[in-house]
């Protein structure tokens, strides 16, 4: 089954470049300084368009997770069971992603530290984590 893609933008393209270089890139504004994931043409604190990239440092904290046991879309079937995670990054953006060291979420806490891994899955590079400590 076809996995859906994102489609690269002019707006989102450092995203999945700085992904496919081994960088995890978050957006940051020059007026107010806020931090923000997904990429988008302004602000969502100030609405300002003077924004900058960042590489993030990797590390960061589990705010909230799911585990799906059912697949609610035909793509998904052959992951089951999979988590989705919340992860807050020390800069302060927040990204939904996966935590690779446990489908069914065995181990997860709410504020456990986590490190970034860059995974490569179906051609395209994804941020994912893994419990660290």
């Amino acid at each position: 089954m076809t996995r859906p893609t994102p489609e690269i933008t002019a707006i989102n393209r450092p995203y999945w470049d700085g992904l496919a270089e081994g960088a995890l890139r978050f957006q940051r504004c020059d007026g107010c300084g806020h931090a923000w994931l997904p990429p988008r043409s302004h602000c969502p604190a100030c609405l300002g368009t003077q924004t900058r990239w960042e590489a993030a440092s990797g590390g960061g904290r589990i705010v909230s997770w799911v585990v799906y046991h059912r697949a609610y879309a035909p793509h998904l079937q052959d992951r089951i069971p999979y988590n989705v995670a919340i992860v807050a990054l020390d800069e302060g953006p927040r990204l939904l992603t996966n935590i690779t060291d446990s489908a069914t979420g065995e181990g997860f806490a709410t504020g456990a530290p986590v490190a970034l891994t860059i995974e490569e899955d179906d051609g395209l590079h994804l941020p994912r984590f893994r419990l660290r400590g």
